[in-house]
């Protein structure tokens, strides 16, 4: 997928990664850009961890509240039911799976 984004990006475009969870364990699936498109278009790719941003994060937080609760942020959730379907879900997480926050619901509220 990165390929065809940086085939179709603009030059001096950017790129954020996070979230790499598939890759842990199958080096297999990984796939590189075409190096020169990032060459001669300047297309800088960066990656970052959540804990670069904790100095605003209280202010992100109340933010990311706020937003949802006025419908301006939707969430999606990947839910699978119950305690037998965990170990499927933990090992989706490492093949890519899921789509949005992966959670296992093992009982009605």
């Amino acid at each position: 997928m990165l390929e065809a984004a940086v085939a179709n990006m603009n030059s001096f475009g950017r790129v954020a990664i996070c979230g790499v969870i598939s890759e842990y364990t199958n080096a297999s699936t990984r796939a590189a850009p075409d190096m020169k498109d990032i060459v001669y278009k300047r297309i800088r790719i960066q990656g970052f961890l959540a804990a670069d941003f904790m100095p605003v994060y209280a202010d992100f937080l109340s933010k990311t509240v706020e937003y949802l609760q006025d419908g301006k942020l939707k969430t999606i959730e990947d839910i699978s039911q119950g305690v037998e379907s965990i170990p499927s879900a933990f090992i989706g997480l490492f093949n890519g799976d899921n789509i949005g926050k992966k959670i296992v619901k093992v009982a009605d509220e």
